[in-house]
């Protein structure tokens, strides 16, 4: 029996929902959010009088279940637009409870931002990152690898669990020669180590991250730079770890020190290394039974950017699956 909602004739489900402000964020302006809701479980019958919703129909089940859990959502102060709506439809349709995933606060940005989980597989990639010395965080562009990777960092470093953060990225030249762009070493593997700097200035602002690199506690660096070194108390991101050889992967997970806590993020589909020879390739085949380690699996269902890249990796994905399967037959 699901909470607030009553089962009648055995076809029928009865919702009741909590004030009027609720059922206004749960029908959206205009109804924009049912009809939305009608067609993606378009065997329901979904009708909405007052405070109730009646749903009827093959999948009234599957859309009682969605309803409460979208109560539970704006009960608890999220927002339902668009994006959240069709990323809470999956979740429910994938049988898990996304007011158990969303609502997990990492830690609040400067801006006052709460920075969650907002897929299942998000959240499992934060637990594993909590929970192990080494995290290798594998999957497409949009699905929140570095981001988190840098806000569990920072969490790491409020809470004085490290005395640190070292954000590395190899220097991969991805159709742009390095020798032509302008300025010292630095100056040149700047825009490969960009990405890094952004997700510290949304979380820390800007001039506070400056500080804090001043100082040392924060280090952003080329992977050529972490050779010969011993990171004690340290917690340390290797970001674009598929553009990594695998001489240098072993380089890099042997700086681990005392202390330290090591995330590796990368996606395979996107190997720029110039051999082709990438040190994350079958890596979890030689590390994966290693206790303290953990291989976390991102796909197209952890995609949090605009919808269109969702469908864009997905196609790439079954591109590759018929490829593979064409070229074993």
């Amino acid at each position: 029996m699901h909470q607030g909602v009553e089962q009648y004739l055995s076809e029928h489900i009865q919702l009741l929902v909590p004030g009027n402000h609720v059922m206004l964020g749960l029908l959206g302006q205009s109804d924009q959010n049912l009809r939305v809701v009608e067609a993606s479980f378009p065997n329901a019958q979904i009708v909405a009088r007052g405070n109730e919703i009646t749903i009827s129909g093959d999948e009234s089940d599957s859309v009682a279940r969605l309803f409460e859990e979208l109560i539970l959502l704006l009960q608890r102060g999220e927002r339902l637009d668009a994006v959240s709506l069709g990323r809470t439809i999956e979740m429910v349709r994938a049988h898990e409870r996304p007011s158990e995933i969303v609502t997990v606060e990492l830690l609040r940005s400067a801006r006052g931002k709460a920075v969650r989980p907002k897929t299942a597989g998000q959240k499992r990639y934060a637990e594993a990152i909590a929970q192990n010395v080494v995290t290798f965080g594998i999957g497409p562009a949009g699905t929140g690898k570095s981001y988190l990777a840098v806000a569990l960092a920072i969490q790491a470093l409020q809470s004085k669990a490290v005395s640190r953060i070292i954000l590395t990225r190899p220097a991969v030249e991805a159709g742009e020669r390095l020798g032509f762009l302008p300025g010292d070493l630095m100056a040149k593997v700047d825009p490969y180590l960009r990405p890094l700097y952004d997700a510290l200035f949304d979380i820390l602002e800007p001039e506070v991250t400056q500080r804090l690199m001043e100082r040392g506690t924060i280090e952003v660096a080329p992977l050529a730079f972490m050779r010969g070194r011993t990171l004690n108390s340290s917690f340390i991101i290797l970001d674009e770890a598929q553009n990594t050889t695998p001489e240098q992967m072993k380089m890099f997970l042997t700086r681990i020190g005392f202390g330290s806590k090591a995330v590796i993020t990368g996606d395979t589909t996107q190997i720029d290394v110039p051999s082709g020879r990438s040190g994350l390739v079958g890596l979890e085949r030689t590390l994966g039974n290693i206790e303290d380690i953990s291989f976390v699996h991102l796909g197209a269902r952890d995609v949090v950017r605009h919808p269109i890249v969702s469908k864009i990796v997905n196609a790439y994905e079954a591109a590759e699956s018929n490829g593979s399967k064409e070229s074993n037959s």
